[in-house]
């Protein structure tokens, strides 16, 4: 078990997306570092199972509704964490996803008729799914980032993934709004800096979540053509482990550990991005 960060105790968390596989996971880490946490989603309940998993284990959390891409949303949610925790120090950003309308059939186009290709896609889906993972970001910083301000080791965390860096196949949307994390990361991080506010990201490699598990893994749990091309290129041979990522997660957040930090996204992957396939 990871040491337990002592200067993160008492100070507040906000994670956009937090019932998510990777994210429910660091809420639980940071509370467990006496981290109070704020978990939104689109709908409180989502959150509500990780807030109880939370309590029950002694810490403090809440679970508050708010949709990424709805600025009156991200207000009232703001309000409601003040008043239940006065302050925000930290906000990760890991609402995102995918969704079937922004996503092809076949990895490379042929003729017609061979599934949904490049021009199949429809254009609200394609809107929708970067704007979930990017826009979403932008305008969830832009909500807490005055509060951030007013901390005296304001951090932001972005989830950014491998298809930032090479554009997986079929996804599209996804891996443009994911590129666009890395540099809106960089961008933040720089206008940022004299005020003491340190903006990161974190990169996932392949992990198994909700979204991706139908890709992944076929229905008696064997690896589909896909995952076979992953493990591939993952020179660790493995998907990655939600705790996998507590580790950097708790560094980017701790300033003991990381004040001089900031304008970087940090690869957690086993080695994909580092191997050439050869």
């Amino acid at each position: 078990m990871i040491p337990v960060h002592e200067n993160l105790n008492g100070k507040t968390a906000v994670i956009t997306g937090g019932s998510g596989v990777l994210c429910s996971e660091m809420a639980r880490e940071l509370a467990r570092h006496g981290v109070k946490v704020a978990v939104l989603n689109r709908t409180a309940e989502k959150g509500k199972e990780v807030v109880d998993e939370i309590v029950q284990a002694g810490g403090t959390a809440l679970a508050v509704s708010a949709d990424v891409l709805n600025r009156e949303s991200l207000e009232k949610a703001k309000e409601e964490v003040l008043n239940q925790f006065g302050s925000v120090d930290l906000l990760i950003n890991g609402a995102g996803g995918n969704h079937p309308d922004a996503i092809t059939d076949v990895e490379i186009y042929e003729e017609e008729g061979q599934g949904k290709s490049f021009f199949d896609m429809d254009e609200n889906g394609f809107s929708r799914v970067f704007a979930t993972n990017f826009t979403g970001s932008f305008l969830a910083s832009q909500v807490f980032g005055k509060e951030l301000l007013k901390s005296d080791s304001g951090t932001i965390i972005n989830i950014s993934s491998m298809s930032a860096y090479s554009p997986m196949t079929k996804v599209p949307a996804y891996s443009a709004a994911k590129a666009s994390i890395n540099n809106f990361t960089m961008w933040m991080a720089v206008h940022f800096a004299e005020t003491g506010l340190r903006i990161n990201a974190i990169a996932p490699g392949f992990f198994l979540t909700k979204q991706n598990r139908d890709l992944l893994l076929k229905e008696d749990g064997s690896h589909t053509d896909r995952s076979k091309k992953i493990l591939t290129g993952t020179p660790m041979k493995r998907f990655g482990k939600p705790e996998d990522l507590l580790g950097t997660l708790l560094w980017l957040a701790d300033d003991s550990y990381s004040g001089f930090v900031t304008g970087i996204t940090v690869p957690v992957d086993g080695g994909f991005m580092a191997y050439s396939g050869v």
